[in-house]
């Protein structure tokens, strides 16, 4: 008889965490419960005027009504590849940008692209959430590379070096990091640069956060210190111009790889939204203005998250100079003493259970980015959210 089951492929890929909270926190803010949710990896700000304007009159021209090709509109890929080149000091031209439907097509795309079966993916952990299931749709095998809340949750030359093989095809780096909100410095990207040239391996640089760094930090695309010909950017306007919902992304890759994403792409999902492609342009054009101003509330709110759960009973928390995320090491909580629904708290994951039903906070496990005993908390809400949020969870841990 017939197989009507599912493919064991699809069967083995999990929802995204980070959405799954998002919408459990939701649904018990609609039942009237006090829920306030760090679980978001989104700007709480609106798409600005200027964006949202250029949107509307793209809507009434009708050359924005047809199919475009499945690489982007040129002018984007144009803008782009301008863009790129400004904030990496590495030209760029439009020729390497494919345009995607959002950074995860992007990243999806370009595993895609370069992953044969068995390939090996190296992934310091902890890890964006959805990595894992994308080398495996991919055809690839994820092979983490654990760090420490002691390191800043950064992976060294030797740790790379331990876990590189014969199969290793690809370096997956991420700096700003989600969830950690750690920042490779110009030092660490120039040695993974050089390790990652002497042999000879891809490296992907998901640089989505590369706006949002602080306290002087200065951002490094490792695009300075690899050859061309091994280099992946993906990025996209999501975090820095609040087009989350927008769906708007690219790759940037060596001929090859943009030829094999155009083919891929014409196959799937054709073009991207010419509307939201339109916003992308008026994005771009209109500098780092906007960027910059919520960088400097973000700066407010990492400060404020960072020196509550800094005195939360149990908490290990690194101070993060990038992204908008705090990531605390919670293992020391874990000791069983709390119990959830009958059972006692042993995981990250059980008491991130705990929290959302007993004071109405919703936070993301760290078992989500291959971290268990940790919880992530994104500082991309309004003051007075976060300051109540986060005391609840400092009192509730103080009389428990």
């Amino acid at each position: 008889m017939t197989d009507l089951t599912v493919s064991r492929l699809l069967a083995s890929v999990t929802e995204s965490a980070p959405q799954a909270i998002s919408l459990l926190a939701a649904q018990y803010a609609a039942e009237g419960r006090p829920v306030i949710a760090f679980g978001a990896g989104e700007p709480d700000f609106d798409t600005p005027d200027f964006i949202t304007d250029a949107a509307k009159r793209a809507i009434d021209e009708p050359k924005n009504h047809h199919y475009s090709g499945p690489s982007g509109l040129p002018e984007l890929r144009t803008a782009v590849a301008a863009y790129t080149s400004e904030y990496t000091g590495v030209d760029v031209a439009a020729s390497a940008v494919s345009i995607a439907n959002g950074g995860k097509q992007a990243i999806y795309n370009a595993l895609s692209a370069i992953l044969n079966p068995g390939d090996e993916v190296i992934l310091p952990a902890p890890y964006w959430t959805s990595y894992p299931e994308q080398v495996t749709l991919a055809g690839g095998v994820t092979v983490p590379v654990p760090t420490t809340a002691e390191a800043d949750y950064k992976a060294t030359i030797a740790q790379l070096e331990a876990a590189r093989t014969p199969q290793t095809k690809v370096l997956i780096l991420t700096s700003p990091s989600n969830p950690t909100g750690s920042v490779y410095s110009e030092d660490e990207i120039r040695e993974i640069g050089e390790w990652v040239t002497k042999h000879g391996i891809w490296v992907m640089s998901d640089e989505i956060y590369h706006h949002f760094v602080y306290e002087g930090v200065e951002f490094t695309s490792i695009a300075r210190f690899v050859p061309r010909e091994q280099l992946i950017i993906v990025n996209g306007l999501a975090k820095s111009h609040v087009l989350t919902g927008w769906r708007l992304g690219w790759v940037i890759a060596p001929p090859a790889v943009i030829e094999a994403v155009k083919n891929f792409q014409s196959h799937t999902t054709g073009n991207v939204n010419n509307i939201a492609q339109r916003a992308g342009i008026a994005a771009i054009a209109g500098g780092s203005e906007f960027p910059a101003m919520m960088r400097s509330v973000f700066d407010r709110r990492r400060l404020i998250a960072h020196e509550i759960l800094s005195g939360v009973r149990g908490f290990v928390v690194p101070k993060p100079l990038g992204a908008f995320y705090v990531f605390a090491d919670v293992r020391a909580v874990l000791d069983g003493r709390l119990h959830h629904r009958g059972e006692p708290v042993t995981t990250s994951l059980q008491l991130s259970g705990l929290l959302l039903d007993e004071i109405d906070v919703a936070v993301v496990p760290g078992e989500a980015f291959g971290a268990d005993g940790h919880l992530r908390f994104s500082y991309a809400l309004e003051d007075s959210k976060l300051i109540e949020g986060l005391g609840r969870i400092r009192d509730y841990l103080a009389e428990h």
